[in-house]
C-alpha cells in the first residue's frame, strides 16, 4: 500500500487524507499546529456554489482603491518593500477583464458544484456532525444603487453559469428574513448554497479519516524533503523523517514558504481575515448572508453565530487587531435587528491563501513527480475541499479525473 504524507492539516489536507484512504492509499497528515486550527476552523462555513466569479473582475481595481481610501476600510495593504506582493497585485490587475474572469469562473464553478454534491454525500455516508444546512445565501443591500448594480452580475451569472438569484425588494426582503432591519433596499437570494460549522466539521471529519486508517501527527513541523534519484523518499520534520511514496503539500497560505523545496514559485499571498463567534441573538437570521457594502458575512449556526470579513495583505502578521473585530460588529449593525450578542466566545484571525487569478493549484510539482500541490483556494477552501481531495486522489492514482484538472495546473504561472 502506497504511503502518502500530507503536509498541512487544514480542511484541504483533511479532504485529501479522506479520499486517499478511500482510494486505498495509506495517509499521514503532518501539521505544525493542531488539525483545523488555521483558516479551516474560524471561517464562516459557507459552501457556496454562488461564488463563481473570482475577485479579479472588470472594475475591481478602481473599487478596491476606493475602499482602501475609505475610513475604517475592510481592506488593507501594508506598505512595504515586498516584490512578491507587488508582483501579485500587478498580475491581479492584469486579470481584471471579462475574458480572464469568465475563464477562471469555469474552473471555480467545477470545484464548487462538485464539492456541494460531495458534502451532501459525506454528511449522509459518514454522518458528519457539522450542523449541515441547505438554507441558501442572501446578499443584502442597504442602498438602492448597490442593489440595482448587482442586477448586472446576476444576469451574467445566469447567462454564463446558469446560477441565478431570486430578487427580493424592500418589504419582500424583510418578509423573507425577519431578522433584517426594515427599510433596506433589497437582497439577492441563492437558494442552493449551504453552510456548516467549520470547527465541528474538522473534528468530525478527523474521526472519519482516523477510523479509515489515516495517521495524524500534530505539533510536527515540516523541515524539508529527503530525495533520491529525483524523487522524494521521506518528509523531514522536527521530530524525525517520515518515509513517503508520495507527498501532498496542502499548506494553505504557508505554501510559498516551501518554494525552494517544491522547486517552483507558488504565487500565493496571505490574505488575513477575522471572525467573531458568539451565542445566537434573540432575532437570529435563518439564512446566512453577506453585506456587500460593508463586506461582512453572517452565519447562523445551530449552536452559535459568527461574523466574519476583512482582507489584509500584511504578510504573515500574527496580531489580532481589535479595530478589525470592532468593524465586524459595525458592518453588521445597519442590516440586522440584533446584529451581535455577548459573550464573544471566540476571536479569530487566519491567512487565506490568495492566488491572483482566483483558482487553486492542484498539480504535481514540475521538478518532483511524486509531490502534488493542493493549495491556493483563496476564500473558498472549505467550499472546494471535497472536490480537491477527490481530485488529488485521482491524480496520484493515475485515474481519469472527475473534473478537468487543467485549470489548476501550476504551469499557468510561468
Amino acid at each position: 500500500m502506497s504511503h502518502v504524507v500530507i503536509v498541512g492539516g487544514g480542511v484541504i489536507g483533511t479532504a485529501c487524507a479522506y479520499y486517499l484512504t478511500k482510494a486505498g492509499f495509506r495517509a499521514t497528515i503532518v501539521e505544525r499546529g493542531k488539525v483545523g486550527g488555521g483558516s479551516s476552523g474560524g471561517n464562516c462555513g459557507l459552501v457556496c456554489p454562488s461564488h463563481v466569479l473570482p475577485l479579479a473582475e472588470p472594475g475591481a481595481v478602481g473599487r478596491t482603491l476606493k475602499v482602501l481610501l475609505r475610513k475604517n476600510s475592510p481592506m488593507a495593504i501594508k506598505a512595504r518593500l515586498d516584490p512578491a506582493l507587488w508582483g501579485w497585485l500587478l498580475r491581479f490587475a492584469r486579470r481584471c477583464n471579462e475574458r480572464d474572469m469568465l475563464a477562471a469562473g469555469v474552473g471555480i464553478q467545477a470545484l464548487l458544484e462538485s464539492s456541494l454534491h460531495l458534502y451532501k454525500e459525506l454528511v449522509e455516508v459518514e454522518r458528519l456532525d457539522c450542523e449541515w444546512e441547505v438554507q441558501g445565501l442572501l446578499f443584502v443591500h442597504k442602498a438602492k444603487a448597490s442593489m440595482d448594480a448587482y442586477a448586472a452580475t446576476n444576469a451574467l451569472l445566469l447567462d454564463k453559469f446558469k446560477c441565478p438569484a431570486r430578487r427580493l425588494d424592500g418589504d419582500e426582503l424583510t418578509a423573507f428574513e425577519p431578522a433584517l432591519n426594515a427599510g433596506l433596499a433589497g437582497g439577492w437570494y441563492y437558494e442552493d448554497d449551504a453552510h456548516l460549522r467549520p470547527d465541528k466539521l474538522m473534528s468530525s471529519w478527523r474521526k472519519a479519516i482516523e477510523a479509515a486508517g489515516a495517521t495524524i501527527r500534530e505539533e510536527t513541523a515540516f523541515t524539508g524533503f529527503r530525495r533520491e534519484n529525483g524523487r522524494v523518499v521521506a518528509v523531514k520534520t522536527d521530530k524525525g523523517d517520515i518515509p513517503a511514496d508520495a507527498v501532498v503539500v496542502a499548506a494553505g497560505a504557508l505554501t510559498p514558504l516551501l518554494n525552494d523545496d517544491l522547486g517552483c514559485k507558488v504565487p500565493i499571498q496571505p490574505g488575513k481575515g477575522y471572525s467573531l463567534t458568539m451565542p445566537r441573538p434573540a432575532a437570529c437570521p435563518r439564512v446566512p448572508m453577506i453585506f456587500p457594502e460593508t463586506r461582512v458575512a453572517v452565519t447562523p449556526f445551530q449552536s452559535g453565530y459568527r461574523l466574519g470579513s476583512m482582507m489584509e495583505f500584511n504578510g504573515y502578521d500574527e496580531s489580532l487587531n481589535p479595530a478589525r473585530l470592532r468593524l465586524l460588529k459595525e458592518g453588521a449593525s445597519p442590516y440586522l435587528r440584533d446584529p451581535h450578542t455577548t459573550p464573544v466566545e471566540q476571536t479569530w484571525y487566519g491567512w487565506r491563501p490568495m492566488t491572483y487569478d482566483g483558482l487553486p493549484i492542484i498539480d504535481r510539482s514540475p521538478t518532483l513527480p511524486n509531490v502534488l500541490i493542493a493549495a491556493g483556494h483563496s476564500m473558498l477552501g472549505l467550499s472546494m475541499a471535497p472536490a480537491t481531495g477527490k481530485l488529488v486522489a485521482e491524480l496520484l492514482g493515475d485515474l481519469t479525473t472527475h473534473l478537468d484538472a487543467s485549470p489548476y495546473r501550476v504551469s499557468r504561472f510561468g
